[in-house]
């Protein structure tokens, strides 16, 4: 796994991919992780990974999507989906970014296309750590504090009247739930695809989130670094070809405790990678109009007693 020295991203910038890869990157009060490998060899695959860095470096956001399928088809779809994703990178509303993500995804020119995501936003003045799920295997998530791992995720069907929570592309009109935790430093959030749960044993039965989270527990593993490959290798061990059939990909994020260096310098880089944006046509990644995105951009104690609210 690649060290990090170097890998720092800047303000409005987006790191993103779908192909064989193993590195990380830090930002804005987190690092992370990568694993991810295509199935059946192929360069790129169907499973996408996403992290961006606001114009401030106050908003982090990290995807990992499924796309249904394999092959070139997918891959394509793929590129369509970190293409939609950036016009994003500003927002901080987790819900509203989802259910538009998901309405977009639906237009994307490919015929039965839906991919399975999880979606994480970091807010480091509050270290407010938001997560949607769409249709996705639940993360695990280490507390280090208490030294324990447990997943990160409601169990069941949602309360919401009507559909929620399905996978991105299925329906239009699909809302999703969110819900906050506070990461302190140290903690882990650990992200992975379908390929892992559904893992079988000789008797049929697959491996599921609890069989994860177990695996995980075992192997007392505390440098999140090697996590994905220790993983990886103990799952590969207790099941056979069985992470063969279908792109595999893990991402470990920490919380680093390590607060994004904004300088007003590193602004006005963030300001024209916004009109490079532009001047490719692309759409305008405005942000959300509130106190703890736009206000919090001039005045940082905004981002203080926005965090002081919602403690």
């Amino acid at each position: 796994m690649q060290e990090l020295t170097g890998e720092r991203m800047q303000c409005m910038e987006v790191w993103s991919g779908s192909q064989l890869t193993a590195q990380g990157v830090a930002f804005g009060g987190l690092d992370v992780w990568v694993t991810s490998r295509p199935h059946g060899g192929a360069h790129e695959g169907g499973d996408v990974y996403y992290a961006s860095s606001c114009a401030t470096g106050r908003i982090s956001r990290i995807l990992l999507a499924d796309v249904a399928g394999h092959g070139d088809p997918v891959a394509e779809t793929a590129t369509g989906l970190r293409t939609l994703m950036r016009k994003f990178v500003n927002r901080l509303d987790q819900t509203e970014f989802v259910r538009l993500l998901n309405q977009q995804f639906g237009t994307l020119p490919a015929e039965g296309a839906y991919a399975t995501a999880v979606v994480s936003t970091y807010f480091a003045p509050s270290r407010r750590f938001s997560v949607c799920n769409a249709g996705h295997p639940r993360p695990l998530w280490f507390r280090a504090k208490e030294q324990t791992w447990e997943l990160l995720g409601h169990e069941g069907v949602s309360e919401r009247p009507g559909p929620s929570n399905i996978p991105l592309g299925l329906l239009s009109m699909s809302d999703y739930d969110k819900f906050d935790v506070e990461l302190m430093t140290g903690d882990c959030v650990v992200k992975y695809s379908d390929a892992l749960i559904e893992c079988c044993a000789a008797t049929g039965e697959m491996l599921g989130e609890y069989g994860v989270l177990r695996i995980v527990r075992e192997l007392a593993e505390a440098d999140p670094q090697r996590l994905s490959e220790r993983l990886l290798a103990e799952i590969e061990a207790r099941y056979p070809k069985g992470l063969s059939a279908d792109d595999v990909t893990v991402m470990v994020v920490r919380a680093s405790g390590v607060e994004a260096e904004v300088n007003w310098w590193s602004r006005v880089k963030a300001g024209g990678r916004f009109v490079l944006t532009l001047g490719k046509g692309g759409t305008i990644p405005w942000p959300e109009w509130s106190v703890a995105t736009v206000g919090g951009f001039f005045i940082p104690t905004l981002g203080r007693r926005h965090r002081a609210k919602r403690s």
